[in-house]
């Protein structure tokens, strides 16, 4: 891969802070009540959630613009979990719920969010890795 750009941003655990190079981010972390913290910050998970919303929402534009689809009424959705997988260890699930616009709905919408997925770089990121489910809202 020949890199256009480059994030970075250094972080010392799910109880500290995370801050990006250009100060842009700079946000307290926390384990989630649910999971038995405080619930006093942002967590991994809601992080990873938002960059995948916009990234996929991006994408979205761009096979839109490509197959001349209007999507600007389109709005997405990351909920993503984290559990216990086989391995004993901890594993993230990913459901991507679209909102699409009252001309994509059905057969045109669903089209649509599945060349999306592949078109996304969040979605190859994490493809064979976690399992994402694409629901149309």
């Amino acid at each position: 891969m020949d890199a256009l750009y480059t994030a970075v941003a250094t972080a010392n655990g799910r109880e500290g802070r995370a801050v990006s190079s250009d100060g842009r981010i700079d946000l307290p972390l926390a384990f989630p009540a649910a999971l038995g913290g405080n619930g006093q910050g942002t967590n991994p998970e809601q992080l990873f959630a938002a960059g995948y919303a916009a990234c996929f929402a991006s994408a979205m534009g761009a096979i839109g613009r490509q197959e001349k689809i209007d999507v600007k009424d389109a709005s997405v959705t990351a909920e993503v979990s984290i559990g216990k997988d086989t391995d004993g260890g901890f594993g993230l699930a990913v459901v991507m719920r679209v909102e699409l616009p009252d001309h994509l709905q059905g057969e045109a919408g669903r089209d649509l969010l599945e060349k999306t997925h592949a078109y996304c770089p969040y979605s190859k990121a994490t493809r064979g890795n976690i399992e994402v489910e694409l629901v149309v809202e």
